[in-house]
């Protein structure tokens, strides 16, 4: 079995040995039927917003409004989405004053270089633009989340006329699905409340996991901060492996996001089919230029690994772990389970810095080897966070046969971030 699959900007060819394959488990979105450019799909979107008056109509009147936008990490086709919204605010109102608000949430701070490559230089150039800082920004208290966190937002968020969010639909391995009201919590958050929402018990409930909102407590808390925020407009968009817009839902920031959702799960709901060997990815560049992005597609292959199985991971990881504190906390447990036994018992309020991406991490590590393929990143950062490192693919699954048999079964998935494995 002959095939490629994303790794970094480009993609890495495989061979896998047809006596071992069982299957592949990729979303229906790749056979979707499109109908019109992206740029007609986003337009139609904007044309019928769901549950809500036009863009246009909400601008009327207002002096400053805020875009809350994707940072770096999310593969949103900003080049698409930001100059259609752009041109039907000013058309509707010249002279209201616009500020796009990068989500960073508990990111980095996004880099000029990496605004360029989103939104074009002329956006960068002409537009205001506000990075998120969640540590160091002036944050307005609106009192306290349904699990008792603080809520804490970006004051530049709050102390506007007209709130609104672009972003895309994907499943989220403890959120549900990405979008909507992500981009206020974690999107625009204050550290402290982004702990509070991510704690080793909401982490660990069975409701926070991939393509479920029903029940989930972090998106229950998501949902509050959107509202208490006033995010009155979303424009979401669904996209394929090759990061083209296939669908978009625009609106009322819950009941836009919930046909979204739905959307998405029609997608990307695939049977499992469990096998001893994993192979996926993270869908390439943006989601796989770290660790701590990876865990997502880690967790579709989690769904489909037998107990004592080997995932092989392959990402380009150029930004390295992504998270010093993920990094750390790993690299410093004297097991990957007695570290999850540790989390589990933080108190809600005392949630430490990437301490729910180490949990997941740790869940995974804890069933199954994790082999992570990649050139571009130091071995020893690898081997250090409990996995093993093969600088090819045919180095990983060579390695992986030795730990589960030269019999062992062997499932792909091209793309873990973009199923839902059930």
């Amino acid at each position: 079995m002959k095939t490629k699959i994303p790794y970094h900007k480009t993609h890495m060819p495989i061979e896998i040995p047809d006596k071992n394959f069982v299957c592949t488990l990729e979303p229906h979105s790749e056979n979707f039927k499109v109908s019109g450019t992206e740029q007609e799909i986003v337009e139609r979107a904007m044309d019928n917003p769901i549950g809500s008056k036009s863009l246009e109509e909400l601008v009327q009147g207002k002096r400053r409004m805020v875009i809350i936008s994707s940072d770096h990490t999310r593969p949103v086709p900003s080049r698409v989405t930001m100059p259609i919204i752009l041109r039907r605010i000013r058309k509707a109102n010249p002279d209201i004053k616009i500020t796009i608000l990068i989500a960073t949430g508990f990111h980095r701070p996004t880099t000029k270089q990496e605004l360029i490559d989103r939104y074009g230089e002329e956006i960068v150039a002409k537009e205001n633009i506000v990075v998120h800082r969640s540590r160091d920004d002036e944050m307005a208290d609106l009192g306290r989340l349904p699990s008792g966190g603080k809520l804490l937002l970006n004051k530049v968020a709050i102390d506007t006329d007209l709130l609104i969010a672009e972003g895309f639909i994907e499943a989220h391995l403890f959120a549900g699905f990405s979008g909507g009201r992500k981009s206020i919590l974690p999107g625009i958050a204050s550290a402290t409340t982004v702990m509070a929402n991510h704690c080793s018990e909401f982490i660990a409930s069975p409701h926070a996991r991939t393509g479920i909102l029903e029940n989930n407590p972090i998106h229950k808390d998501m949902l509050y901060a959107a509202a208490q925020a006033k995010l009155a407009f979303i424009l979401n968009v669904v996209i394929n492996s090759k990061k083209e817009v296939i669908a978009a839902f625009a609106g009322d920031s819950e009941k836009a996001h919930v046909k979204g959702c739905e959307f998405v799960l029609n997608m990307s709901q695939v049977k499992k089919n469990p096998t001893d060997i994993v192979i996926t990815t993270n869908g390439g560049y943006p989601l796989d230029q770290n660790i701590y992005q990876a865990v997502k597609g880690m967790t579709a292959a989690e769904a489909n690994c037998k107990a004592g199985g080997v995932i092989i991971m392959v990402a380009g990881l150029i930004d390295g772990h992504g998270g010093e504190s993920f990094f750390k906390m790993v690299t410093e447990a004297q097991s990957p389970q007695k570290l999850l036994e540790e989390i589990s018992h933080v108190p809600r309020n005392e949630t430490k810095p990437d301490q729910w991406e180490a949990q997941l991490f740790c869940r995974i590590l804890s069933k199954c080897k994790i082999i992570m393929v990649t050139d571009m990143c130091d071995e020893k950062l690898i081997t250090e966070m409990h996995m093993e490192h093969a600088k090819t693919f045919d180095a990983a699954l060579k390695r992986a046969f030795e730990i589960k048999g030269k019999d062992a079964t062997v499932s792909l998935i091209p793309d873990g971030v973009s199923v839902i494995v059930r």
